[in-house]
Parts: structure tokens; C-alpha cells; sequence
């Protein structure tokens, strides 16, 4: 069965880490570009960040840049989000999706995605 199992949201202090992971079971995902999105309440869902099906192109959004990394290890078939000086702001659910997009290609848009996990939560709070 096709499924992308989000992990490792939590309640986390301004300027904390975390380290999402997005493990997917039933297929295999370096075959797919894998992307984050967070939704936060009354908040149209916003792609953060992708990463091709190669892992050679990667891409933030603003908001993240410089502070959010994303990552994949092929063999353990899992994506990472590894998030560093977080902010309140960045409190949302958060989400990854996958679709077999272009080899050296990926994308934040939500249109373009086609499988999703059901989401992990982060809180950041003092």
C-alpha cells in the first residue's frame, strides 16, 4: 500500500530545532521528487520546500531559506526536513507529498503533488 507517514513535529521553543522525516512504505520513493508543505490555521496549505527524485535540486521558500534543510537518504526510503531557528510563525501541521515528477526537477506547488501523508505538528512556543 502507497503510504507517506510523517514524523517528529512536537512543541518546540523560538529559535529550537527540529527534524521532520517523511517515510514512505509500498513504493520507492527516490522515484519520486518529494516535497513539504505546512498549512497553519485558516492558512491556504504553502509548499516550504522540495527535493528532485536525483536530489540535486532543492528549493525554499522565503519564509524558510537559510533555516530549513531538506534531505534524502534513498536507502532507509525517507525525506527529512531538518529545521533550525524556528519561529512562532512556523507553527503549523506539516505535510509531504510525492509525485513522480522529471529526474532533476521539483516543485512547491500543491497541484503538482499527488500523494500526501497525513501531516505531523509543530507548535513553536515559548
Amino acid at each position: 500500500q502507497f503510504q507517506l507517514v510523517e514524523s517528529g513535529g512536537g512543541l518546540v521553543q523560538p529559535g529550537g530545532s527540529l527534524r521532520l522525516s517523511c517515510a514512505a512504505s509500498g513504493f520507492t520513493l527516490n522515484n519520486y521528487a518529494i516535497a513539504w508543505f505546512r498549512q497553519a490555521p485558516g492558512k491556504e496549505r504553502e509548499g516550504v520546500s522540495c527535493i528532485s527524485r536525483s536530489g540535486s535540486n532543492t528549493n525554499y521558500a522565503d519564509s524558510v531559506k537559510g533555516r530549513f534543510t531538506i534531505s534524502r537518504d534513498n536507502a532507509k526510503n525517507t525525506v527529512y526536513l531538518q529545521m533550525n531557528s524556528l519561529k512562532p510563525e512556523d507553527t503549523a501541521v506539516y505535510y509531504c507529498a510525492a509525485q513522480p515528477l522529471q529526474a532533476y526537477f521539483c516543485s512547491r506547488q500543491v497541484r503538482n503533488y499527488g500523494y500526501w501523508g497525513q501531516g505531523t505538528r509543530i507548535t513553536v512556543s515559548s
